[in-house]
């Protein structure tokens, strides 16, 4: 075998550091941002975050003509320079950043407002039916069995476990009839809220229905529905109901009213789960028949460099490699962080500009949309825009959405253009809630008339629609 040396040329792409954390932090969303920034505090002591929005001392003055970071969605820049500058100006030098240079919305001067009230804790469901069984004069073996119960009803109220299983765990520590364990079962079913203790739907609507006043129009239908018919109604076969119950229609329209009216999970209330809220990164308004896209400065984190550390650094008391690289470090991220909302407000604005026609008109104007006409627009590649598009959320008047709802796939029309799938789904909508509820519309009927309307969508299409939209068929949406 023979050694040789051989010269070869090759290109490759190679990411720095820099680079890395740029692409990291631009697929992160708001949440994630933040406590990606908290390691980083935690981590780098020469990164500091400011305690208000005027605490950065060397942020530039926005200009006067324009809010912090905002364009306008027509794509012109504002007067006195290019867009470039004008972008730059919004945000801080090297050694920190922040979106604006006012007072921070969350200081008024209130010690207290540093301190957010805590709501009480609501009471569960086990603890709301307990507070009733102990107003009731029962005995304790009554109040064990009641227990027994309470501790096998599921987080909708209903009792799955059947009362055999019941009895054959409560009598292997003590001896209990089944009748016994049926009477405290009628007794848990009596207690708020009403249909708790349920073994089925039916039951629990009955359970429901029984607490009306016994002359309540198409209250003893009502009841013989929940009770044996249940399915005929699910199916909408109202022709068999009626000859079932031997009722007229406007009984059978009254009853199926009231069971309309029940609460098909008696114990829904009480599984409170805490609220989580969406804070969009970029707002959307009408200003002088221009739609504007402004940075959400609710979204942003205000950092900055420690100011100490960066003074014993630049007099040279301090000539250590960490600190110097602690302190590059924070200036990179910094920059990263800017560049990231400067990233999601161009796209953001690029988007707002194809998709005026929906901020004006709503979901049937959206035009159809893909990741590489946004990328061709603002200079990226489509996996950046996928990115920046992916759990990044924009403030409309209509609504919040995320950036990739404006993004859909197009349906060719009769005439040679293309329709979004959005603004289908919209038009399906329409339709259905405009439909005689005595005749609905069928999925064909749906399709024929956008074919009226010149735009093609087969039958299976609207169907997979109508279904995203969690739309009943036909059949499930007709009624008296």
């Amino acid at each position: 075998m023979k050694n040789s040396l051989q010269l070869k040329l090759s290109q490759h792409l190679a990411l720095t550091p820099q680079l890395q954390q740029s692409i990291r932090l631009l697929q992160l969303s708001t949440l994630e941002l933040n406590q990606e920034l908290e390691r980083f505090l935690m981590e780098n002591p020469l990164l500091e975050r400011a305690e208000s929005w005027n605490e950065e001392s060397t942020a530039a003055a926005p200009p006067r003509d324009s809010a912090p970071g905002e364009t306008q969605a027509s794509g012109e820049a504002p007067a006195g320079g290019s867009e470039e500058s004008s972008s730059s100006e919004a945000w801080e030098g090297e050694d920190g950043w922040s979106p604006d240079g006012g007072s921070s919305p969350w200081k008024d001067g209130d010690e207290d407002s540093e301190y957010p009230a805590q709501a009480a804790a609501a009471p569960s469901l086990i603890d709301h039916l307990y507070s009733q069984l102990r107003l009731l004069s029962m005995s304790e073996r009554d109040l064990a069995l009641c227990s027994l119960l309470l501790a096998h009803l599921d987080e909708e109220g209903y009792l799955a476990t059947p009362l055999e299983e019941l009895l054959a765990l409560q009598n292997a520590l003590s001896e209990v009839e089944l009748d016994e364990l049926q009477v405290v079962l009628r007794l848990v079913q009596s207690l708020d809220p009403a249909g708790v203790g349920a073994r089925s739907l039916g039951e629990c609507l009955a359970l429901q229905l029984a607490t009306l006043p016994p002359h309540t129009v198409g209250r003893a239908c009502a009841l013989e529905i929940a009770r044996n018919h249940l399915n005929l109604l699910a199916n909408r076969d109202y022709l068999r109901l009626r000859r079932q119950l031997g009722c007229d229609e406007e009984t059978l329209r009254a009853a199926q009213k009231l069971i309309a009216q029940c609460n098909p999970r008696p114990a829904a209330e009480f599984n409170s789960t805490e609220a989580r809220y969406v804070v969009p990164d970029v707002v959307v308004k009408k200003i002088r028949s221009r739609w504007v896209v402004t940075l959400n400065p609710d979204a942003m984190p205000k950092l900055r460099i420690n100011r100490m550390y960066a003074d014993i650094l630049n007099r040279g008391r301090e000539h250590g490699g960490q600190m110097s690289a602690q302190l590059q470090e924070a200036r990179w991220l910094i920059k990263n962080v800017q560049q990231r909302f400067e990233t999601i407000l161009k796209v953001s604005q690029a988007i707002v500009e194809r998709q005026r026609h929906f901020f004006e008109h709503g979901e049937v104007a959206m035009r159809p949309l893909v990741l590489r006409e946004i990328a061709d627009t603002v200079g990226l590649h489509e996996s950046t825009v996928s990115r920046v598009t992916t759990q990044k959320f924009m403030l409309t008047p209509r609504g919040i959405f995320e950036l990739k709802y404006f993004f859909s796939s197009h349906v060719g029309t009769d005439t040679g253009g293309a329709a979004s799938s959005t603004a289908i789904r919209a038009l399906i909508k329409q339709l259905i809630s405009a439909e005689d509820c005595r005749k609905p519309l069928s999925d064909s009927r749906i399709s024929d008339i956008l074919a009226q309307q010149g735009i093609v969508v087969a039958r299976r299409t609207v169907a997979k629609y109508r279904e995203a939209m969690q739309i009943h068929p036909a059949s499930q949406r007709k009624s008296l």
